[in-house]
């Protein structure tokens, strides 16, 4: 999956004519809020029709942590798009894996978001300070880990469309590299097979605070 999301951000980089190539590499605290989820799950020892709500808990530093990588291609000097992977992950609290049935009911290795992003920029803004904004477009690729009497899924697989939104600045340091602060959101639309041979659906909000090191060439 790490591979796959290496290779999605660099591949389309030798098409691209840019004016500057920008690479950015972050750690983070994110969590996410409770969503609805409905489906079935047959052989659930609670109810095998899904219909609650499930409270998340992001642990970002627990192993393995939140983090993500982006590729920008700079335009111009204020307009730039690419390629972005984060790493995000959610664990179901203990209410909702007492409540509904499950003993494992998380997506950790992650809840995997990769897109296409379109960026806008103001250069030195505040001195060495650029503030930027984005968004972008793309999949869900979680790591499932749903275990019920039911049946165990477990393993990637694609669960459906993805967007992105991103509001930060950056530092320079010199000329090439600079670190960075933001605000970063996703959305992701997520349909997912269980082991049990039922399936569920969740749209699943994350709320981020990146810190992260950006090199230019």
């Amino acid at each position: 999956m790490k591979r796959l999301a290496l290779a999605a951000l660099v591949a389309i980089a030798p098409t691209v004519l840019a004016a500057e190539t920008e690479l950015s590499f972050y750690l983070g605290f994110q969590e996410s809020p409770h969503s609805q989820v409905d489906g079935t799950d047959p052989g659930n020892a609670v109810d095998p029709n899904l219909d609650f709500t499930a409270g998340w808990e992001g642990l970002s530093f627990e192993m393995p942590p939140y983090y993500g990588a982006r590729a920008t291609f700079w335009r111009t000097e204020t307009f730039g798009w690419g390629a972005e992977f984060t790493h995000t992950k959610v664990y179901g609290d203990a209410a909702t894996l007492a409540d509904n049935g499950f003993t494992r009911f998380e997506l950790t290795d992650g809840l995997n978001i990769i897109t296409v992003n379109a960026m806008r920029r103001w250069p030195n803004q505040w001195g060495s300070v650029t503030p930027y904004v984005g968004g972008g477009l793309g999949i869900a690729v979680p790591h499932v880990d749903i275990e019920s009497a039911g049946g165990k899924a477990f393993g990637y697989q694609l669960t459906g469309p993805a967007v992105r939104w991103t509001a930060g600045a950056s530092y320079d340091i010199n000329d090439q590299w600079a670190v960075f602060g933001e605000y970063q959101g996703t959305y992701s639309m997520n349909q997912i097979d269980l082991g049990s041979g039922g399936s569920l659906e969740t749209d699943i909000i994350t709320n981020a605070v990146n810190l992260g090191v950006s090199f230019s060439f």
